[in-house]
């Protein structure tokens, strides 16, 4: 599963480096205004903090590949769906074929999130809880609601807080994977305490 996430990461950067020569060939390449980046580095160094503590008591070791595998998921459970939804909207198209160039970026980026998300098998710690469930369908809503801009480039207010409070979702999402769940509470009317053991007589013979 590394080895699958660490391929997905060199098909990236050697896709990531023809789309930028081609581009660069075509006067296309300009650097936007970025003001979600602080965001989400935020939002990593906040998550990678609060595992390494809730994982102390899984040993140093377990606790510090949690963090770092859950630090590096977080960001995925938003960039899959969002890079679903906008790769068919990328903007300036590269020529002399837009597609080509969308899928050698696009196709090892979706592989290195796929795998990222993958390596969460990895760490002990990771519970499927519904706190985690119901954060990531929020975060579709928010999805669904900043749709109706077309997914416009957070430049504007709006577009931007749509993306912020998203982004914060999904990383909510991937914390709660990682938090350890409250025991449930036990049905009426039964015992909360454990069974007292019976004991048995001894057969009498006769």
């Amino acid at each position: 599963m590394v080895g699958a996430w660490l391929f997905a990461i060199v098909l990236l950067l050697a896709g990531v480096a023809a789309s930028v020569k081609q581009a660069l060939r075509e006067h296309l390449l300009h650097a936007p205004a970025d003001p979600i980046t602080p965001v989400t580095f935020i939002g990593v160094g906040v998550i990678f903090a609060i595992i390494l503590i809730a994982g102390s008591s899984y040993g140093v070791r377990v606790a510090l590949a949690s963090a770092v595998i859950g630090a590096m998921a977080a960001p995925m459970i938003f960039e899959f769906p969002f890079d679903l939804i906008v790769m068919a909207r990328t903007y300036p198209p590269v020529p002399p074929d837009p597609a080509l160039y969308r899928v050698l970026f696009f196709g090892p980026l979706l592989l290195v999130e796929v795998t990222t998300l993958a390596l969460l098998t990895l760490s002990p710690m990771v519970r499927l809880s519904r706190a985690a469930c119901f954060c990531f369908a929020l975060m579709l809503v928010v999805f669904a609601v900043w749709g109706l801009s077309g997914f416009a480039y957070p430049s504007a207010p709006v577009p931007f807080a749509l993306n912020v409070v998203s982004k914060i979702l999904a990383f909510a999402a991937a914390l709660s994977l990682f938090l350890p769940q409250r025991a449930q509470a036990s049905p009426p009317g039964q015992a909360t305490s454990p069974p007292v053991p019976v004991m048995q007589a001894p057969h009498q013979h006769v």
